[in-house]
């Protein structure tokens, strides 16, 4: 019979200076610590190795299930239990690509999840830091619980149009050729009318791809006229970017964001959508 051994990892509290700090956690050394660990990149990838202790989670039906709108709570019900979520522990979520990550962290926040963290700079901070790795996965270990999921996170077209006509700040995470209409991804190229450009990358230190540090992060957030008291919605091309720029603006402080997750997929496509195009 073979013997599974079980290590935990310790992730240690992100930079205390963040305006919302628990939202991040950083890798340290191998000690029992009390977390769920959300392992989403390619399943393949996660079978050659992980971090100790965590579970496998393929977004694809989950984000087919937002979209559908079907992720009620009886659907979360079933499919977190199968990576074992549950409001006993905050979950740590970490990938290939930070993109995934935070629409994971997004996805898990929407399902009702109350505490959700990012590894901050994902797997290739966790390897860098030559912190072990394990090919076995144990299997769940909660129970089912039955979620509250939070409508507030999530933005349909109708409510960016309200939200328009009250003044609601709309950020666009893609990049400067698709928010000027001059690269277009759908039938209409351009923006939402009023939006502000924020690059999700533009969060991120380009050598560890982790997020920026609090004083750099909390100045972007400003000078780009980003009002953390009022609400935000976020939007790209199909709801990635956007959860970065979504957890990116609640780490800077932000208090109300939603994603707007249909993104220029659905409004780019629209007849009836407004769209402003024009130079920065």
């Amino acid at each position: 019979m073979m013997t599974i051994l079980l290590l935990t990892v310790h992730f240690t509290a992100a930079d205390p200076e963040y305006p919302k700090a628990n939202l991040l956690v950083e890798a340290d050394k191998v000690v029992p610590a009390d977390f769920h660990i959300v392992d989403v990149r390619a399943k393949a990838k996660f079978n050659e190795g992980h971090v100790p202790a965590a579970r496998h989670a393929d977004l694809g039906p989950w984000s087919k299930a937002i979209l559908a709108d079907k992720a009620d709570a009886a659907f979360w019900r079933t499919e977190l239990v199968k990576v074992s979520v549950s409001p006993r522990k905050p979950t740590v979520i970490y990938a290939d690509d930070v993109r995934d990550a935070a629409r994971a962290w997004w996805m898990l926040k929407l399902a009702g999840v109350p505490d959700v963290r990012i590894l901050n700079g994902g797997w290739k901070a966790y390897t860098t830091a030559k912190l072990p790795v394990q090919k076995d996965s144990p299997a769940a270990t909660v129970e089912p619980f039955d979620w509250t999921p939070d409508p507030t996170r999530l933005a349909d077209k109708k409510h960016v149009l309200d939200q328009l006509r009250a003044g609601v700040i709309c950020v666009d995470a893609r990049t400067t050729a698709e928010f000027t209409g001059e690269k277009k991804m759908a039938k209409k190229g351009g923006h939402i009318p009023g939006a502000i450009h924020l690059e999700w990358v533009e969060l991120l230190d380009p050598k560890t791809d982790k997020f920026l540090p609090p004083k750099e992060l909390i100045k972007l957030v400003q000078d780009r006229k980003i009002d953390i008291d009022k609400p935000a919605v976020t939007y790209c091309q199909s709801g990635g970017r956007a959860a970065v720029v979504a957890f990116g603006l609640e780490l800077a402080g932000c208090k109300n964001v939603r994603n707007y997750y249909p993104s220029w997929g659905e409004w780019g496509n629209d007849e009836d959508t407004p769209v402003e195009v024009k130079k920065q």
